[in-house]
């Protein structure tokens, strides 16, 4: 990591955005992640007319400070993480901090800007990250002992999609953590999955609350079944 870099990305964030920061108590320990102030501020007519894109990499999901918070008790030594969507950082982050080499990837160049700051800052490395379109996944990503993602059933096109990702992401003895607030979409991922050989195990929900949110967020695992490719 250069730290003189990470300044120059921050210094660059905090000219574009209006940002604020937000401290997250992770198995005890503290975090705290600069972020852009309100995510709709953020929203572009020419990005959504182009593909639909809404920025929603630009707020703090409790699906994805309840997947951080699950991660941060693992330990992850030489181990690879991918994450799908990773946003400002914060399950990144937790996983960095827990040993994971971490690869985080999202749609929006600026989500990985504010990933390796926060994940920096918090934890003193700079992870690898990656521009990524499910629709068009990459060859090479590959292969990963953890594939973790959280929140990412938000659209009904999702729910086909993010199984077959998993299953080209995921090395064959690997798992995926899938952290998910109830959206509609789920019950069709879940069938999905178990269509292309993917087996999906609930793993509880948990409670989260944070000021006026009160969410019950399930944590999916995902395995190959013996029989998947």
């Amino acid at each position: 990591m250069r730290p003189a870099e990470i300044d120059a990305i921050e210094a660059d964030l905090s000219r574009r955005f209006v940002t604020a920061r937000t401290r997250l108590t992770l198995t005890d320990r503290v975090y705290e992640f600069v972020h852009p102030r309100a995510a709709e501020d953020l929203i572009s007519e020419e990005d959504f007319a182009r593909d639909e894109r809404l920025p929603y990499w630009a707020d703090i999901w409790p699906s994805g400070v309840v997947l951080a918070e699950g991660l941060s008790g693992l330990d992850g030594a030489g181990l690879r993480m991918l994450e799908l969507g990773c946003g400002v950082g914060v399950v990144a982050a937790a996983a960095a901090q827990s040993g994971f080499e971490v690869l985080a990837t999202d749609y929006y160049d600026d989500a990985l800007r504010f990933t390796r700051v926060n994940v920096a800052r918090n934890t003193g490395t700079d992870p690898e990250t990656r521009l990524v379109d499910w629709r068009d996944w990459p060859e090479d990503l590959t292969d990963f002992e953890l594939v973790a993602a959280a929140d990412v059933l938000y659209e009904a096109r999702y729910a086909t999609l993010v199984p077959g990702v998993l299953a080209r992401a995921m090395s064959q003895e690997g798992r995926a953590l899938v952290a998910d607030p109830g959206r509609v979409a789920t019950p069709r991922f879940v069938a999905e999955c178990e269509r292309i050989g993917l087996a999906v195990t609930s793993l509880g929900k948990l409670g989260y609350e944070r000021g006026e949110i009160r969410q019950a967020i399930e944590v999916m695992e995902i395995r190959r079944t013996r029989t998947s490719a």
